[in-house]
């Protein structure tokens, strides 16, 4: 044989060796991309039953609505109970458009209007990320809704008055940290989803986005997050709002409690510096709104 013949047999023997090692690099920079996104979604804290001691993502995550008792499904990699056996596509279906593998509608309890604007890049690295962890055989415990609420094929109706389906759409009159804050804020962080009050149906009112809830989750009250500087975050400075992200801790030297302790916990606490920055800078754009946030009679 050749020399010539050699190198080409030693050059195909390598390049045949370095494709399953570069599938398994590219495999891996996607988990770490998805688990960022996980935690910018605090995905951890509506899909782990902490409060019973319950596996990580394996469900059971009580929260209690107007509608009803929802609890959290699991989203380990277990084919029976979890996603193990749902495709990529099925996936972002899900996220995007509210539908579960098996064809059924979501309720909306689960985020779904906000994360319809997540791009495709996030929601496959995130999908890769939750395939790698570890499966858990723990059932999924039915929801506690009464009729009509319970009926999945109404939700159809839900989504035509209360939901729009696409991705994010950056602003380009914008600059480039706006709408990144944007995108965290409406979509992976999806914080309008509790700072913002709901109609009777449990649809969000635009017109009064992110200016606080009276009935929030757990029927905790959400406060208003515009630059309102009466009733909202005015006052604040952006050095307020990073350590309020950061580490919980508000301007009057009060720590954050409930739910939204356990967001900076699991979620803001995580974030990049550059991602804080471009939250704040969305957040005091943001249209101030007065929102004296009485609760309903």
């Amino acid at each position: 044989m050749t020399m010539l013949r050699l190198f080409a047999v030693a050059a195909l023997a390598a390049l045949v060796a370095s494709g399953p090692a570069q599938a398994q690099t590219a495999n891996a920079s996607a988990i770490a991309r998805g688990q960022y996104i996980f935690d910018l979604g605090g995905c951890v804290g509506c899909h782990t039953d902490v409060k019973n001691n319950g596996k990580t993502l394996a469900g059971g995550r009580a929260l209690r609505t107007p509608f009803g008792t929802f609890y959290g499904p699991n989203i380990t990699s277990d084919p029976i109970n979890g996603i193990g056996a749902w495709s990529e596509a099925e996936f972002i279906r899900a996220m995007r458009q509210g539908v579960a593998a098996d064809g059924s509608n979501l309720f909306p309890v689960f985020p779904y209007p906000s994360f319809t604007k997540m791009s495709d890049g996030d929601l496959k690295d995130l999908f890769a990320y939750l395939k790698a962890q570890p499966a858990v055989a723990e059932p999924n415990r039915p929801h506690d809704i009464g009729f009509p609420f319970n009926l999945r094929l109404l939700q159809t109706g839900w989504k035509l008055m209360n939901y729009v389906y696409g991705p994010f759409k950056p602003d380009p009159k914008k600059p480039s940290e706006w709408n990144r804050g944007a995108y965290l804020v409406q979509a992976v962080a999806h914080c309008g989803e509790c700072h913002t009050p709901r109609n009777l149906m449990g649809g969000l009112k635009t017109d009064l986005a992110f200016a606080g809830n009276a009935d929030g989750p757990e029927g905790d009250r959400v406060p208003n997050i515009t630059p309102d500087p009466g009733t909202g975050i005015g006052d604040w400075s952006p050095a307020d709002l990073v350590d309020l992200l950061k580490s919980g801790m508000k301007p009057d030297g009060d720590v954050v409690g409930a739910s939204m302790g356990e967001v900076v916990k699991n979620s803001t606490s995580k974030f990049t510096d550059d991602d804080i920055r471009a939250i704040v800078a969305y957040l005091r754009a943001l249209p101030p709104i007065k929102n004296t946030l009485r609760k309903k009679s």
